[in-house]
């Protein structure tokens, strides 16, 4: 048998969970890897792959050593002064050191060396090569220590724990087995198939083998690509033969995919009446429930058909068992849909406002009912600054979490704000209202799309706005990886919504007005900061957002070192940054910008109220004035038409006159009268020039 050989580690084990299962597989097989590499029984580019089914996980491994080669290793002793006394005879230090290391001067191989002005001495040793017989059980039980496994499970009288029962592990390098026991099991060759569609054990004969034979004799795709592959082969193509289409998918196919080890699909049938129900419960049902995958029109309109992914592959007429039973299965689950939606829609949405003062929000900051009071006062003070219908909006945050005490909302909690449009609408309320109760939830995740209506835009800012307030209010705060509220996600749907729909959102006054309408015990515990933090956590989320964009950080910092009042106005100031940077006068006005803080921040308060063109004392300061006075009403019409670009190009016209200030003007001079007035002249070149970005922060990337 050569050395080198390919390895398999297997356990086969009972149904793992399928949400968590490619990342078990994956995470399994890359420790493995990374303990064999550590030891040097495998290259560190040497090819590999992860397996992982329902009952198993595996890895496979090419080119590992039965035995690493030998690492010769030095390590640094001691001072030669130290290890040998002026005779040159070893000292009782040297001898204790090698004795630590079962070693005498006789075999050890010690080296002297200069290092600056001292002579250390060196111990050359050679550390042996780890054996494949004696490290992987080891390694392999630190592989499965180390999985993400958030609760583990005995089974048995043994101690052994790990996310399900284990029954076999297999451990095969080449065709030899490999000594070893894990998880209270010893190792071997046989694994086993599908749990009905292959009888007994299998014996592997050669870890190369481990694929083929378990698709060939254990009727099993143990590489979870590649089913997932095979499964969505066959979605497509039976869609096709209905004249159907798949909608959104890849979640559950991913899930079906760790469901099932020998996938065939098949259709299945409801009656068109179920249809009347809104759609999104019948696929709701179809796809949490039962797994299956509706079919849709060319339209996009649900039909009565949807696709079965079985672990099972029978021929006709057996095969009609699986499809009528799914289909006896699916029917009272549309049935009870149906019976939800006919029963909801016999009471108007409003009519349920009052339940909602019997649901605890926030044990510190109240019930759903006076939430949703707040949100309608909130949504209306929005709506007015937006220049929005009032009415509309108020009309909308009454109505926005009343279908949370329906039938339906209560047995598919994710059709919350659905239904809400649903029943809306049956109300003869406006579409506007409707889509506002639906859309307020959106942004749920990072790029989902925002509400489609500015009153639905309004009512999803009030939502977020009060929520965060509310809890940055009792402290709720989000630390390191914890939100437990989802705050992050809040913050970046109120900068997403202002900044792509866009909108003119006085961020500061938003956050204000939303704290104002906490009760007022809230209040009245909230730090005096809480404003102020919560500003910075929007900072934050903005910051982080722009970064992704591909925004330069520097940009990005100064833009909001300015805390602009309307987030909207943010990519249009990084794209007048962007474009100032290119001119050739910007490290001037750059470094300019640095010194006049770095002078202003001296001189604290000092300085005179108004520049006094009387105290100039050096042509320099009359022309830099005259040029700021000559350009400022340009820079105030472009930023009045929200042309930042504009602004800066015209500042550039200061350059040379700033240049030519600092060369010859001496700012903090002795003459208190000159002092003051040369602060002020500063102070007001600063107001101008800063109004787009602050200049001073890109000093170092303008090359200044």
């Amino acid at each position: 048998m050569s050395e080198r050989e390919t390895l398999l580690v297997e356990l086969v084990t009972e149904e793992l969970p399928p949400k968590a299962l490619p990342r078990l597989g994956e995470a399994f097989g890359r420790g493995v890897l990374e303990r064999l590499q550590a030891r040097r029984l495998v290259d560190a580019d040497a090819p590999w792959r992860w397996f992982a089914s329902p009952r198993r996980l595996a890895v496979q491994v090419s080119g590992v050593r039965e035995r690493a080669p030998d690492q010769a290793k030095e390590e640094r002793l001691m001072p030669v002064a130290v290890a040998f006394d002026a005779a040159g005879k070893p000292t009782a230090a040297l001898e204790k050191r090698l004795a630590a290391k079962g070693l005498t001067l006789q075999n050890a191989k010690l080296e002297r060396r200069i290092e600056g002005k001292q002579e250390m001495l060196y111990l050359h040793t050679v550390e042996a090569g780890a054996r494949l017989d004696e490290a992987l059980a080891v390694l392999v039980a630190e592989a499965i220590r180390a999985l993400p496994i958030p609760k583990l499970m005995r089974w048995g009288s043994g101690e052994a724990q790990f996310v399900r029962p284990v029954h076999r592990l297999v451990l095969l390098h080449g065709a030899r087995v490999v000594p070893g026991r894990v998880l209270d099991l010893d190792s071997g060759r046989e694994t086993l198939g599908h749990r009905f569609m292959s009888r007994g054990a299998i014996e592997l004969a050669h870890a190369e083998a481990y694929e083929p034979t378990l698709r060939a004799e254990g009727k099993v795709i143990a590489d979870f690509a590649e089913r997932r592959a095979e499964i969505e082969r066959q979605l497509q193509e039976k869609a096709a033969a209905e004249g159907g289409v798949l909608g959104e998918h890849a979640a559950l196919l991913d899930e079906v995919t760790a469901l099932v080890e020998h996938p065939t699909v098949y259709v299945g049938r409801f009656e068109e009446e179920f249809l009347a129900v809104p759609p999104e419960c019948l696929i709701l049902t179809m796809q949490a429930n039962q797994k299956y995958f509706p079919l849709f029109d060319a339209q996009g309109r649900l039909t009565n058909r949807f696709l079965i992914v079985s672990n099972m592959h029978l021929s006709e007429p057996k095969s009609r068992n699986i499809v009528e039973g799914n289909q006896r299965v699916v029917r009272p689950r549309l049935a009870d849909a149906r019976f939800f939606y006919e029963q909801d829609r016999k009471e108007r949405l409003e009519s349920r406002l009052p339940r909602l003062d019997a649901i605890v929000y926030h044990n510190r900051i109240g019930t759903l009912g006076e939430r949703v009071a707040r949100l309608e006062s909130l949504s209306g003070w929005l709506a007015e600054r937006l220049a929005a219908d009032v009415a509309l909006a108020r009309r909308a945050a009454r109505l926005a979490k009343c279908d949370l005490v329906t039938q339906m909302v209560g047995e598919f909690p994710e059709l919350q704000g659905v239904m809400g449009r649903y029943y809306a609408l049956a109300d003869g309320e406006p579409e506007a209202v409707a889509e506002a109760i639906e859309d307020h939830y959106k942004p749920r995740f990072a790029g989902d799309t925002l509400p489609r209506r500015l009153t639905g835009k309004i009512l999803a800012l009030a939502e977020r706005l009060d929520a965060l307030a509310g809890l940055f209010a009792i402290g709720e705060i989000p630390t390191g990886e914890k939100d437990p509220y989802g705050l992050r996600r809040a913050a970046l749907g109120v900068l997403r919504i202002a900044v792509e729909t866009p909108l003119p959102l006085e961020l500061d006054a938003a956050i204000e007005r939303a704290l104002a309408e906490q009760p007022p015990a809230v209040r009245a515990q909230a730090p005096a900061d809480t404003v102020e933090k919560l500003r910075r956590f929007f900072d934050e989320r903005l910051r982080h957002w722009l970064r992704e964009a591909g925004h330069a950080l520097d940009a990005i910092d100064a833009v909001l070192a300015l805390r602009p009042g309307r987030i909207d106005t943010v990519p249009a100031r990084l794209e007048a940054v962007a474009a100032f940077l290119e001119a050739p006068e910007a490290p001037t006005l750059a470094a300019a910008n640095k010194r006049i803080a770095n002078l202003l921040r001296k001189a604290g308060e000092e300085g005179a109220a108004h520049v006094d063109v009387a105290l100039f004392a050096e042509p320099e300061e009359k022309a830099l004035f005259e040029k700021m006075h000559a350009v400022a009403p340009y820079v105030a019409s472009h930023l009045e038409n929200e042309a930042y670009a504009q602004a800066l190009s015209t500042l550039v016209a200061l350059a040379a006159p700033v240049d030519a200030f600092f060369d010859r003007v001496m700012v903090l001079c002795d003459e208190p009268l000159l002092r003051a007035n040369r602060l002020a002249l500063l102070r007001e070149l600063w107001r101008l020039m800063n109004q787009v970005a602050d200049l001073s922060v890109l000093a170092r990337e303008a090359g200044a």
